[in-house]
């Protein structure tokens, strides 16, 4: 049975959309309702959701905000997104993002319905083991292999010098018609575990590999996926001025969204775990080769951090990845920025609308590293440590104050009192009121 979480700032459509599941005839055993952002957060992290359903605009976050933290704390949720508005910026966004589908409010009740069930069937699927996935690809997946000379071209503007790639991208257009847009550039590198395999099963690996990165991309993106050496991949992605002025979406927390996605999907239908290495976002095609540069370096950090997977090449300091750079420096920076982060914490946990966005850009790190730091050396996540510092001095409230619970839930960071009642009781076993008797 699935669990699924709608998400809205309007009660009837919670209260809507939970009747119509709960009547639908659908396998679904649990359907969990939030007004906020904040209280969604709180569900996927204690609660095994399935599938989330949220508003677009809510309050202090918005969907899209809430759609880059689940995949966060928990990657293989998915999504459907249902707005008011029926504007193409929101609707490429929410997809580009991964959700499963964009529809307008008011909904169509069998059409809600009918996308919710070919949701739940995805899930579903069965998954291709490594061995029946190469049997797959061998035999009933006969794509065309990629043309070897256009690898090689975008190959050469990635590995070239700046005052070559104008020259370089001029070939891509004139040999395959590959227009190199711009002038926003960015570089993701996939390196593939496959040191074991023989030449041919590399070679299809790196196949599929490349497959499934076209499919998560696909339209939404404006981007070149290609083979690079040493069986890797490359993906070169290119936003026009007006596609990168169009959104105030953060883009490195886009790019962070496309890695994990890629790094879930890969280990998923291939069980390979790739490093996926992200550079930063420059104007300019000249910096092109820069920016498969930065890619590549941010990979290398899997060798200082075997237990993670995905990198960005803005959150390490590059002064200290020299060769007489010891283990211990790297430890040093790593605990100063965690620490940094749990006094920010300790501090503003009782706030309301904290976010882990905010907490990463407190420490000029993006947050999909803090999170993996932060559990690395906490022994549990982020979010975790915020829930367990209101539960303890809601705690300290009840037992040792006159305070309704209205005011403990306001004290401690949360909007709604019975969102904090649940919360309560589910990390301590008994409701604020029996724990007061």
């Amino acid at each position: 049975m699935y669990t699924v979480l709608i998400v809205d700032d309007e009660p009837l459509i919670c209260k809507g959309l939970s009747y119509l599941l709960q009547n639908s005839g659908l396998a679904i055993g649990t359907i969990l309702t939030a007004g906020n952002g904040q209280e969604a957060l709180d569900y996927l992290r204690l609660e095994d959701v399935d599938l989330l359903v949220t508003d677009i605009q809510m309050g202090t976050m918005s969907g899209i905000e809430l759609m880059h933290q689940a995949k966060i704390v928990k990657p293989w949720v998915e999504t459907i997104v249902i707005s008011a508005h029926e504007t193409f910026q929101y609707a490429q966004m929410a997809m580009r993002l991964g959700a499963k589908d964009y529809l307008i409010k008011p909904l169509n009740n069998d059409h809600f319905l009918d996308i919710v069930r070919n949701v739940l069937l995805k899930i579903e699927r069965p998954v291709r083991t490594g061995e029946e996935e190469l049997s797959f690809i061998r035999t009933g997946f006969q794509m065309e292999q990629p043309d070897e000379e256009r690898s090689a071209w975008l190959n050469r503007l990635i590995a070239g010098e700046g005052q070559e790639a104008a020259a370089t991208a001029a070939e891509l257009k004139g040999r395959f018609g590959i227009e190199i847009g711009g002038p926003y550039f960015a570089v993701i590198r996939m390196r593939l575990p496959l040191q074991g395999d023989i030449d041919k099963d590399k070679r299809l690996m790196q196949y599929a590999a490349l497959n499934i990165v076209s499919e998560l991309l696909g339209q939404d993106w404006s981007h070149q996926a290609f083979y690079a050496p040493d069986y890797e991949l490359c993906v070169l992605l290119d936003w026009s001025e007006r596609a990168y002025e169009e959104t105030s979406a953060n883009r490195i927390e886009q790019l962070e969204f496309v890695g994990r996605s890629l790094f879930f999907n890969i280990e998923k239908y291939l069980h390979l775990k790739c490093v996926v290495g992200i550079s930063q976002i420059l104007r300019d095609a000249a910096f092109i080769p820069l920016l498969g540069l930065q890619a590549r370096k941010a990979m290398k950090w899997n060798e200082e951090h075997r237990d993670h997977y995905i990198f960005y090449y803005g959150d390490f300091k590059w002064a200290m990845n020299e060769e007489t750079s010891t283990e211990d420096e790297w430890v040093a920076q790593s605990n100063v920025i965690v620490e940094q982060a749990k006094r920010y914490i300790d501090e503003n946990f009782a706030r309301k609308g904290i976010t882990l966005n905010e907490v990463a850009q407190q420490n000029h790190v993006s947050p999909n590293y803090l999170s993996y730091l932060f559990k690395k050396y906490m022994q549990c996540n982020l979010w975790e440590y915020v829930i367990k510092l209101r539960m303890e001095e809601s705690k300290r409230l009840i037992l040792n104050t006159d305070l309704r619970r209205y005011e403990i839930a306001d004290r401690v960071g949360y909007e709604s009192p019975e969102h904090f009642s649940k919360i309560f009781k589910k990390y301590y076993g008994v409701s604020p009121s029996d724990l007061k008797k």
